[in-house]
């Protein structure tokens, strides 16, 4: 079996080097098609392929191997290297047949940091954290263009790595927003270790533990992002666990510790000095002086001023001046800022009434910003918990929380929480396995409650996948419930009102 230490450029020989790709989603596509391109024998091993793919991958003439997960198929036994979706949790049958037999087992991630040279190889700056990150990696890419740079964010933000080092065109910087899962797969060390100019850990809270295993082991690989960063080391100062992480990354020396927070920065980081994000990091007198970079009222249009987007802000805004962006670029990038859809997002106002979806909440952390942003919320609350506690945010919101409308499968936990600290709070639940209907219904009984000032905040703080295709689908359809609602100017049916659970 030849030694994959040599394979760190796209010129390395790659040439019938067998490798099995694990999964078909996004990442797995893009790696099988690097790696055709590199001329290795590549085997695509998927439980299942759409007809799509497998066209496309039989025009490329890469075989494919259709397998349950209790199988072992011989393309994974005869491997000399794996590529695992990052999908696939470490205790996957097939992973572990392969590490049993001494299999090299890559991510997407380091396939793409060892063939980053086909045309220039651009600077890598990495975002990872709980919550926020695709919203940062978005906010620090658009600064970097405003600065004049040829700039791509990639990675779990939808567009692979692999593709973007495959463009003729090149790019100088690739902000990559980094999953823990892409994060796990990651080695800290030798010829696959990733050195990237900077990184940011935006916070951290449990999320993904039946995937890792453990709080711990999901902290550690959040953690890998710092190693062998040889600029900027971006951390949350308002969250100790990013702070802990930065004092023991092994990062090159001379690499800086910077810090953002909503209160005012001290010497290396970035902050409020009341309405006004300042950096006093990035300029030679920075013991007394500050650089002004933005008003709280320039976020304003953009959706980005609650508290949650704003840190967003100002970590993207560390990445972009460690970079050399200037304050300009940065105060002209959030002024024509725009965010993706389901984050905090208002679909309309009905006779005083606001409904945003902020469908993206896809946990506590995330719906503990969104909760934060408003004063008086009906609550659309539910969906896959995934072993994450809601009480804690029940507790802390219970004053802002005028009614709750629980929804999906995981409802128990939502009871439990508003008995426990917030009695007095009416609670709706919507008990319907109709994922066509629980929406309108949902949206029906906030309705009921929400009077002029209030709103209707659909934050579920749960994974979708109970009752949607994804957070987008279910963002989705609770705007076209709104909408249906404004279209008959209040009006509802209550046909189905006998699914409503009234506590």
């Amino acid at each position: 079996m030849r030694s994959l230490d040599e394979l760190v450029s796209w010129h390395a020989d790659w040439s019938g080097l067998r490798v099995a790709v694990l999964g078909l989603g996004v990442t797995g596509f893009a790696a099988t098609d690097t790696l055709a391109e590199l001329g290795a024998s590549v085997t695509v091993v998927a439980e299942r392929v759409d007809d799509e793919r497998r066209t496309i991958l039989g025009v490329l003439g890469v075989p494919i191997v259709e397998a349950g997960r209790d199988e072992l198929p011989e393309a994974v036994a005869d491997a000399e290297l794996v590529i695992a979706s990052p999908g696939l949790r470490p205790d996957h049958p097939w992973l572990l047949a392969a590490s049993e037999r001494g299999i090299a087992i890559w991510g997407d991630i380091e396939l793409a940091w060892r063939v980053r040279d086909k045309v220039e190889a651009a600077e890598w700056m990495l975002v990872t954290g709980t919550n926020g990150k695709t919203t940062t990696t978005q906010l620090a890419a658009h600064m970097l263009r405003e600065a004049g740079l040829r700039v791509a964010p990639v990675g779990n933000i939808g567009t692979p790595v692999l593709d973007a080092v495959r463009d003729p065109a090149g790019f100088d910087v690739l902000v990559v927003e980094l999953s823990s899962f892409q994060l796990h797969a990651l080695p800290v060390d030798g010829p696959g270790a990733l050195w990237p100019h900077s990184a940011a850990v935006l916070n951290i809270d449990d999320d993904h533990i039946d995937w890792h295993g453990s709080a711990d082991a999901y902290r550690a690989a959040k953690a890998k992002a710092y190693g062998n960063a040889r600029v900027a080391a971006v951390y949350n100062v308002d969250d100790p666990v990013t702070m802990r992480m930065v004092e023991e990354a092994e990062v090159v020396e001379g690499c800086r510790a910077i810090g953002f927070s909503l209160g005012i920065p001290g010497p290396s980081d970035l902050g409020l000095v009341e309405d006004v994000l300042v950096d006093r990091a990035f300029l030679e007198a920075r013991q007394a002086q500050a650089l002004e970079l933005a008003s709280l009222a320039d976020l304003e249009p953009a959706g980005l001023r609650s508290p949650h987007m704003t840190r967003n802000v100002l970590a993207a805004a560390a990445l972009a001046r460690g970079f050399g962006a200037e304050p300009a670029h940065v105060r002209d990038a959030i002024r024509s800022f725009r965010l993706d859809r389901h984050r905090t997002e208002l679909v309309a106002e009905l006779g005083g009434v606001r409904f945003v979806d902020d469908s993206k909440a896809t946990n506590p952390h995330a719906a503990e910003g969104s909760l934060s942003a408003f004063d008086r919320v009906v609550w659309i609350v539910g969906g896959l918990f995934k072993g994450a506690d809601v009480a804690p945010l029940v507790e802390r919101h219970a004053k802002r929380i005028v009614a709750a409308v629980a929804i999906g499968v995981d409802r128990a936990p939502v009871r439990e929480a508003f008995a426990r600290h917030a009695p007095g709070i009416p609670l709706v639940e919507v008990d319907t396995a109709d994922t066509v209907s629980v929406m309108r219904l949902a949206v029906e009984a906030a309705a009921e409650h929400a009077a002029p000032g209030v709103t209707v905040l659909l934050a579920p703080a749960a994974a979708s996948m109970d009752q949607f295709e994804d957070y987008a689908e279910r963002g989705d359809r609770f705007a076209e419930a709104v909408r249906a609602r404004q279209s008959q100017e209040g009006g509802a049916d209550g046909d189905d009102s006998s699914s409503l659970r009234r506590d």
